[in-house]
């Protein structure tokens, strides 16, 4: 096996995070994302935002959907909005945590933030809950002028899995005839159900996020479908045709076993004719961002925040 050549800051942190995690017990795995957390949860919000929750109608026939609002303050003009989507692996995550996460996103984008805690797996599998992020977006654009948002300025943001459900709901918007969206920003994003890449095939025992870690993901997401006749809403890198879809910001990890189906993702955006920034972060781990100050990955945060910014304010 190479050598993995952590970023100097990073690699202290390595050691101390799990690489075993069994998701095939989900409470179990659910509790020690908690765990790992911690502090994360508690921390104060950051000042000049203010945010409520709301429950607003789901999908037909499913139950309402609850969502976080985030709202920069002493701002009357309309801003630009931003559909939220949590990470964790379609089954592990909510508003709470990624709290933190929604809040600098509505401060450094200057921007309605609609944070949504869509159904999990494998309680809810496939299309549950993509189908809350899609009726989050449609009641974000139907309610833009109530919420101070500039309809015609709307992106759609997600890390992990949430930046699949992010891919997902870009692609139900075009298919749909829904809302328009403005961008997506698909930061670290998970997918490709296959598992076949060869990131996907090495990287076996990389912290927080590896190949068991996703095999179970995608078991629990879909359910008997696994290996089957999979939908591109679940599994976006089985689209064949991405032709107008919004521009994105995609962000890869080099030992994160989905940095190969992201890049090949961006790559075949561009083929079919869509706008992309890409970038790579070498030295880098799935999720090593939310866990360090280290300089790439300040970097890391800095420029998907400045890619979202741009692009809400052409």
């Amino acid at each position: 096996m190479t050598e993995r050549r952590y970023d100097p800051e990073l690699a202290p942190l390595v050691a101390s995070l799990p690489v075993e995690s069994d998701w095939s017990d989900m409470p179990a795995a659910r509790t020690q994302m908690l765990a790992l957390m911690g502090a994360m949860l508690d921390q104060p919000d950051p000042p000049g935002l203010s945010h409520a929750d709301r429950r607003i109608p789901g999908p037909a026939g499913s139950p309402e959907v609850r969502v976080r609002v985030y709202r920069p303050e002493g701002v009357d003009a309309p801003l630009p909005g931003v559909l939220y989507l949590h990470g964790g692996g379609f089954c592990i995550g909510s508003i709470e945590t990624e709290h933190l996460g929604a809040a600098q996103a509505a401060l450094a984008a200057e921007a309605v933030v609609v944070s949504v805690d869509y159904r999990l797996a494998p309680e809810d599998p496939f299309p549950a809950g993509i189908e809350d992020c899609y009726a989050a977006l449609v009641w974000l654009a139907e309610n833009a002028a109530s919420l101070g948002v500039d309809a015609d300025r709307i992106a759609v943001m997600g890390g992990s899995a949430g930046g699949g459900l992010a891919a997902g709901t870009a692609l139900l918007a075009r298919d749909r005839s829904g809302p328009d969206l403005c961008f997506q920003v698909l930061n670290i994003p998970e997918l490709d159900d296959r598992l076949e890449t060869p990131s996907m095939q090495e990287f076996i025992d990389t912290p927080l996020w590896n190949r068991p870690n996703a095999v179970w993901s995608w078991r629990h997401y879909l359910g008997d479908a696994v290996g089957g006749d999979v939908s591109p809403y679940a599994a976006p890198a089985r689209a064949e045709d991405l032709r107008g879809l919004p521009a994105a910001y995609v962000s890869t990890m080099e030992y994160d076993p989905l940095r190969d189906e992201g890049i090949r993702y961006a790559m075949r955006l561009l083929e079919h004719g869509v706008s992309v920034e890409l970038h790579h972060y070498p030295g880098t781990f799935h999720g090593s961002a939310m866990f360090t100050n280290a300089q790439v990955s300040q970097r890391a945060s800095a420029e998907m925040m400045d890619a979202l910014r741009r692009a809400l304010r052409r």
